[in-house]
């Protein structure tokens, strides 16, 4: 058995419940690239892609494996929207990594040390607009995935995927509530992936919610930091 054939078919048991390998090793490179996301790490992208593909293929599983759980569309979907958005992220950060290490006319380097991304709060109007992004999106993709045969509850599935794609976006736009975006996707998330049997996801998204608060704050204190240092700078 070659490693891709180990990788589709190899699963485990945990108190009576079979788990698929690469479930659980799709989501250890999520929270891998969730980690390097705190600390403001280039290398957050590609990890967090390679978890993706993972992935796509577990919550189809249908397509790849023949697994006995129930496709999930939404899941599946959002995924795949992960995968442009990081592309479009790691461009963006890798491009602010790179201004941030270029040396000053003086011959000094800047204090963030090549920092990816300087975390900063959305303005009001773009809050609004994530709420009703967050809203209407789920009331406008539920039908269309509940014609698709995607997993009941259907709203949920749909929440979990604009908000998936919402808080990626934030991420890749350095505004601190991309974190609370995530709190949210994981409330709603994890009763539906355990109701559905995805128990190795649901623990992940438990442990992601712990995480997305601590990043929230972490963010927040770079941001009030970085803001103090621009004004004790700041000509008076």
């Amino acid at each position: 058995m070659n490693v891709i054939d180990w990788l589709f078919d190899a699963t485990f048991k945990v108190g009576g419940q079979t788990l698929l390998w690469r479930e659980v090793i799709g989501n250890v490179f999520g929270l891998a690239s969730a980690l390097g996301g705190m600390r403001r790490k280039v290398w957050a992208w590609p990890v967090g892609i390679v978890g993706n593909v993972l992935l796509f293929t577990v919550f189809l599983g249908s397509w790849f494996g023949g697994s006995p759980l129930p496709d999930m569309l939404g899941q599946a979907g959002r995924q795949v929207m992960f995968i442009v958005v990081s592309v479009y992220g790691w461009v963006q950060w890798r491009n602010t990594r790179r201004q941030n290490l270029e040396v000053r006319a003086d011959g000094t380097v800047p204090a963030d040390d090549g920092a990816a991304v300087h975390p900063r709060w959305a303005s009001w109007p773009a809050r609004g607009g994530l709420v009703a992004a967050l809203v209407g999106g789920t009331l406008a993709l539920t039908p269309l995935f509940r014609a698709l045969g995607s997993y009941e509850p259907v709203w949920a599935d749909a929440w979990i995927f604009m908000g998936s794609l919402l808080a990626t976006y934030g991420m890749a736009k350095g505004w601190v509530e991309f974190w609370l975006i995530w709190v949210a996707v994981d409330l709603v998330g994890v009763p539906l992936l355990l109701s559905a049997g995805y128990w190795a996801s649901a623990a992940m998204y438990v442990f992601y919610g712990v995480f997305t608060l601590i990043g929230f704050f972490v963010w927040r204190r770079v941001n009030a930091r970085e803001r103090a240092g621009a004004a004790a700078v700041s000509p008076a």
